[in-house]
């Protein structure tokens, strides 16, 4: 079994940064594209951005230039940094996982249970 567990939410100030990672827990053999989505109660979760295992990172306009996506394969562990935050960007981050090989089976679409991050103005 696999599991997605974030952390490193929290409240700052507009302007200010904040970095939230999230952890790949279980028995891996590889794992796929990697990436973050936010959400907004009462609003559809919107992709942040993705990032290959070869680290190649794509973003989406509204973070573009702001946030910044990492990955560390060793640790099985995915990193957002946000600079400049803006109110706007209060959300529930999740963390996503393509795919993922364990010695037991394939899966897809794995989510982790959100950190919120809320910015003030």
């Amino acid at each position: 079994q696999v599991e997605l567990v974030e952390s490193g939410g929290g409240f700052v100030q507009d302007g200010e940064s904040l970095t939230v990672s999230c952890v790949a827990s279980g028995v891996i053999y590889s794992i796929g594209a990697m990436g973050w989505y936010r959400q907004v109660p009462g609003k559809q979760r919107e992709l942040v951005g993705t990032i290959t295992g070869g680290h190649s990172a794509d973003y989406a306009d509204a973070v573009k230039g702001r946030f910044t996506i990492s990955r560390d394969n060793a640790k099985n562990t995915v990193y957002l940094q946000m600079n400049s935050l803006k109110p706007e960007d209060t959300a529930v981050y999740y963390c996503y996982v393509e795919s993922v090989i364990t010695p037991r089976e394939r899966l897809r679409d794995v989510w982790g249970q959100g950190t919120l991050v809320t910015v003030s103005s």
